[in-house]
């Protein structure tokens, strides 16, 4: 029987984070000053958990965000399906009224169950769903690694959580979360069960 331990978290904080600018799967950007400080912290507080395997996305912020880790020797894997969502046209647009507008619209579309919809040259949740299902797999499919450390993006998070503990797409704003947050997955070989919800505690340390 597979039993897995997840530590899932999002990637620290960029400069787009910051100003507030959109930021998808076709922004790769890097963390800035305030992130490197957060995946210190993150580091700090669990350098001493047995991670036997880290999955990130193909994002550089995510492996920036676990990078001490990897120093360590840990093996890591990227994973396409880890990738933030892509937010297409409105990739790098900052926060006007017309595009906070637009995403409202979008967002209460998802939220209405119409999880085809996309921005144009972006991808839906339905989308993600597909190849996040196929890296879910991978990570899977290794029974030899009981303790893993995942880094991927805020939208896409929300979204696997969803997957994992089996509700809806429509509910994927019930995760909330902020740069290198933690959510705790534990799989006990029939089903996930979140056992640390949006947890930053590791971020209030000086």
């Amino acid at each position: 029987m597979i039993q897995k331990t997840l530590y899932i978290v999002r990637h620290g904080q960029t400069d787009l984070n910051k100003q507030g600018i959109v930021q998808g799967r076709g922004r790769d950007t890097d963390l800035n000053d305030e992130g490197r400080k957060q995946a210190g912290q993150f580091y700090d507080a669990y350098k001493d958990v047995a991670f036997d395997k880290i999955y990130i996305s193909e994002l550089k912020r995510t492996q920036q965000s676990i990078q001490p880790f990897i120093d360590l020797g840990l093996p890591y894997e990227k994973l396409a399906g880890l990738d933030e969502l892509a937010w297409g046209i409105y990739e790098g647009k900052t926060a006007t009224p017309e595009t906070k507008a637009a995403f409202l619209d979008v967002m209460r579309d998802w939220l209405n169950g119409k999880l085809d919809v996309k921005f144009e040259g972006g991808e839906s949740p339905n989308e993600v769903k597909v190849r996040q299902l196929e890296a879910l797999e991978t990570i899977m499919s290794h029974p030899e690694e009981k303790t893993v450390l995942i880094c991927m993006h805020g939208r896409a998070m929300r979204l696997l959580l969803c997957l994992l503990t089996d509700k809806p797409l429509t509910e994927m704003d019930n995760f909330p979360h902020q740069n290198l947050v933690l959510y705790k997955v534990v799989f006990d070989g029939d089903k996930f069960e979140i056992v640390d919800f949006n947890n930053a505690q590791h971020l209030k340390t000086s």
